[in-house]
């Protein structure tokens, strides 16, 4: 059945021609236009449900092949019709599968999903994007590879779809910021020409996964988060399978010792003695409402919270205030000697006290992997998900979520003001945020305070939510914190908040726009990016 959805602009004569040709081009099974088929690429997560701002996509079509997305771009181009490229879709929490242009024609590149090449010596890997983690590590196990790949939660997602929207992981920081772990992109224009980055502009080239930067200006990066082109082909550094895995635990006893812990992760990790995601936590900070009556006082207290407060609670309760997680990868007398080493620089806390994890030879036992966080050895799973899944203790779960996500600065002092000034702003804005966001170190250089806001469903209490959120992000825009990835609703929102200089970056990337995709039909609005036909009135 037909959805009866037109692309914006776009007649009835000229949409059914462009399908026709679709048809003709993937097969007709590989065209959607049905309302249950096209009800798969909604947002399951979208802060819009149900209602009239709902981005819907009019059709998709499935490719099996670069030269079918040529063929794709191309009638686009010729009737004006917007097309939505999605790896797998799976971008839960930022936009899933739908597209940000309502009426746009997703372009679904899930059939697109081989695994070219394997370079064991070299480490390396070049995957089409409808390869999923899954895919990468069932391929890896088949062939009896010793290399990893490094994965997010959940791992069911594109390695191309995840490393564009700048997605990270666990393992060492080379691999676990994945859109610098790729070497070498190849990209469908606009106008359905070819353009491979790197060596690969080299006919014949040896080095494509090897050398990033190739000859002159290196591309790949405004191919990172925009609309610039159709990725369908991605390289990866692949990180080899070392010899045992080591983690140690450090215990402080103050709520001011989170400024000497950071100073202390951050050596330790720049000159490259800590290898994996590093953590830390507070049982005085917890992210989710306290069970502790006294705790759950002070945290329901009007007004900041009060350290001297949590620092007594702790006291009382025989508690450290931060415990800390520290990962190591090599071989068994190196990783031990670097867990003595970051034991040295974390003495020099008052206090601070250690636990020694297992040192776990590697590879792991079927029984290990049941036991371990997979993510932190190169494992996809689907465990993410147990959290906020229904349960004895969540009898009502949301609807899911989108992600808040701003960056601060990698100190101690940061993380505290960040979450002082973001809870006492959801207060204000009668935001259901987290306790407190503990600091994600996926980069080595700077902390992401990750956020869920639940989806209700229920549109009058969603569109508070959106505008609290809008709030929300000016507040954090204002204290330097700008968001580095969001769901459709707010891209506009969080790209106005980058405005030096009267907005140059934004200029900018509308005159790449403008000369890479002058018709616009690539991902209208994708992170703030408009063609000209549609930038009147969005300012």
């Amino acid at each position: 059945m037909q959805n009866g959805r037109l692309p914006p602009g776009v007649s009835a004569r000229d949409f059914a021609r462009a399908l026709a040709a679709w048809k003709a081009s993937v097969g007709a099974r590989w065209v959607y236009t049905s309302d249950e088929d096209l009800d798969l690429y909604r947002d399951a997560y979208s802060p819009f449900w149900g209602e009239p701002e709902e981005r819907l996509a009019a059709a998709a079509v499935a490719p099996d092949s670069v030269e079918q997305v040529q063929q794709i771009v191309r009638v686009a181009g010729e009737h004006g019709i917007p097309l939505y490229p999605i790896s797998t879709g799976r971008n839960l929490g930022y936009g899933g599968c739908a597209p940000t242009y309502t009426g746009s024609v997703v372009l679904d590149l899930k059939r697109m999903n081989r695994v070219l090449e394997v370079d064991e010596y070299n480490a390396s890997c070049l995957v089409e994007p409808g390869v999923s983690y899954f895919d990468m590590y069932r391929h890896l196990k088949e062939r009896g590879s010793k290399l990893w790949i490094d994965v997010p939660d959940p791992g069911w997602g594109s390695l191309i779809g995840n490393a564009l929207d700048h997605g990270g992981g666990y393992t060492a920081p080379a691999y676990r910021n994945h859109f610098e772990a790729h070497c070498g992109m190849e990209i469908v224009l606009a106008d359905g020409e070819i353009l491979r980055t790197g060596m690969g502009a080299l006919p014949g080239a040896k080095t494509w996964q090897q050398y990033k930067f190739g000859y002159g200006p290196s591309l790949d990066g405004i191919f990172k988060q925009s609309n610039y082109g159709v990725v369908t082909k991605m390289g990866f550094w692949l990180f080899p399978e070392p010899e045992a895995y080591f983690s140690g635990t450090v215990m402080t006893p103050r709520h001011d010792d989170i400024v000497k812990i950071v100073e202390t992760f951050n050596y330790l990790e720049n000159t490259m003695a800590v290898h994996g995601l590093p953590s830390m936590y507070s049982q005085a900070y917890p992210m989710t409402p306290p069970t502790d009556p006294e705790l759950l006082a002070l945290h329901s207290a009007p007004g900041d919270l009060d350290p001297a407060a949590l620092q007594a609670w702790v006291e009382r309760k025989g508690l450290p205030f931060w415990t800390c997680s520290l990962k190591f990868y090599g071989a068994p007398n190196v990783v031990r000697a670097l867990w003595d080493a970051a034991k040295a620089r974390f003495a020099a806390i008052p206090g601070a006290q250690f636990r020694d994890g297992e040192l776990i030879p590697l590879p792991l036992s079927p029984e290990q992997i049941a036991r371990v966080h997979k993510p932190e050895f190169g494992i996809p799973s689907l465990e993410m998900f147990y959290i906020g899944a229904r349960s004895e203790t969540s009898p009502n779960p949301s609807n899911g979520h989108f992600w808040f996500s701003p960056i601060i600065p990698r100190t101690g002092a940061a993380v505290i003001e960040a979450n002082r000034v973001i809870r006492r702003t959801a207060r204000e804005l009668d935001l259901p945020i987290l306790i407190f966001s503990p600091p994600v170190g996926s980069w080595s250089r700077a902390f992401i305070l990750v956020l869920a806001m639940p989806i209700t469903r229920v549109p009058e209490t969603d569109r508070r939510l959106r505008a609290a959120v809008r709030q929300l992000i000016k507040v954090c825009a204002e204290h330097g914190w700008g968001e580095y990835r969001t769901a459709p609703a707010f891209m506009d929102t969080v790209m106005d908040m980058y405005s030096y200089n009267d907005h140059i970056q934004r200029r900018v990337d509308e005159r790449i726009k403008d000369a890479l995709d002058p018709k616009g039909i690539l991902s209208p609005g994708r992170y703030g990016i408009w063609p000209q036909h549609l930038r009147q009135g969005r300012r």
